[in-house]
């Protein structure tokens, strides 16, 4: 039997009324406990009024909000179905010859356009307010701020110490930072004021130090000198560099392609952000799985009971899921599996998953 159209608009009305209760009450707890962190961390800070932390709990609520949609299509849907359940609705589906994939359908046709409207649309608005947001905990919570900047032909790198200020350009970089080519630094004191420039045609970091080479150094009123080597001591890191580049949620779908060819092209690893790019891309296709993954529980409560078991079941298979997906990413950052087949491993498998429970529900 087809479905019908009155049908599948009925319960694609169900589904979104419940996705909404559930989107309404989780981030109605997100927001709270962001609210009392914050509160938290400016107790001890002077100027941070109470509307500074509102705003930056709102700014921050459309990123936490993407990262909590897959738990919101999956506890909707088992909401909405377990509430058909309730009133003989879908038992009385069933009985006029309705499968279960068709009663299926709009659940699942509306996650997908959720899961497209978020990556397409949401999630430019999302990583520019997260963008905002970054800005804000450096000014209020004294947070290091970015030591770099990247463009396809230059490299700056600002390095503080205690004896003033370092900013280091550079025309290229190879492992991961570690070796720059063409450079220049430029000192400055305490008070910013202009002290020396640093010619190079090589700089190598060392722990706590630059290794420089083929070096003229000039600064005011004095002659130019040149050195074959010289040693130029810094606070920087590797891992501080390598952290120092724009956040991967602090840009959006569209920019990241660009961001990742210009990293690779100053000599820099792009996988942390093409990770990041890829499982944005495999958002819809998680959003239509986890309606799956709910019409597998909720199903399963009608033909045997138990149906806290079965609520049990569905949470305890999101935090597994969530759980597991932390782990794939890291192998994949870690270079133990490709970056795409990492990022799709999680939207894959709980597909599958969602798949082979409701054959073996229906079918089996």
């Amino acid at each position: 039997m087809r479905l019908p159209g009155s049908l599948s608009i009925y319960l694609g009305k169900q589904f979104l009324k419940n996705v909404g209760i559930i989107f309404g009450i989780l981030m109605t707890v997100v927001f709270l406990i962001d609210f009392i962190e914050l509160l938290r961390r400016a107790s001890n800070k002077d100027g941070i009024g109470i509307f500074v932390i509102i705003q930056m709990v709102l700014l921050r609520l459309p990123y936490l909000a993407q990262k909590l949609l897959p738990f919101i299509a999956l506890f909707g849907g088992m909401l909405t179905f377990f509430k058909l359940t309730k009133t003989s609705e879908l038992t009385v589906i069933r009985a006029a010859g309705v499968s279960v994939w068709q009663f299926l359908l709009p659940s699942m046709f509306i996650s997908f356009g959720i899961g497209m409207l978020i990556l397409t649309v949401i999630n430019p608005i999302s990583a520019a307010m997260q963008a905002q947001y970054g800005q804000m905990e450096s000014k209020y919570f004294d947070k290091r701020s970015s030591l770099l900047s990247i463009s396809p032909s230059d490299l700056w790198l600002r390095q503080v110490d205690d004896d003033g200020l370092s900013v280091i350009h550079a025309r290229g970089a190879q492992n991961q930072g570690i070796d720059l080519t063409d450079v220049i630094i430029f000192e400055y004191n305490l008070d910013d004021v202009f002290t020396g420039r640093i010619d190079a045609s090589r700089a190598k970091l060392f722990p706590g130090y630059w290794e420089l080479q083929n070096v003229v150094i000039t600064g005011p009123n004095k002659p130019a000198a040149t050195e074959t080597f010289m040693k130029l001591e810094t606070s920087l890191t590797v891992h501080q560099i390598q952290e120092s580049f724009a956040s991967p949620k602090t840009l959006s779908f569209w920019d990241l392609p660009e961001f990742i060819e210009t990293l690779e092209l100053a000599g820099f690893s792009g996988d942390r952000h093409r990770l990041h790019w890829y499982s944005l891309m495999a958002g819809p296709i998680l959003m239509l799985a986890m309606v799956l993954v709910a019409a597998t529980f909720s199903l399963r409560s009608i033909r045997q009971g138990h149906t806290s078991l079965m609520v049990i079941g569905g949470i305890t298979t999101g935090f597994v899921f969530y759980f597991l997906t932390d782990i794939i990413y890291a192998l994949g950052l870690s270079g133990s599996l490709p970056i795409a087949l990492a990022a799709g491993i999680p939207a894959i498998a709980i597909t599958l998953f969602g798949l082979a429970m409701m054959f073996h529900l229906e079918d089996g």
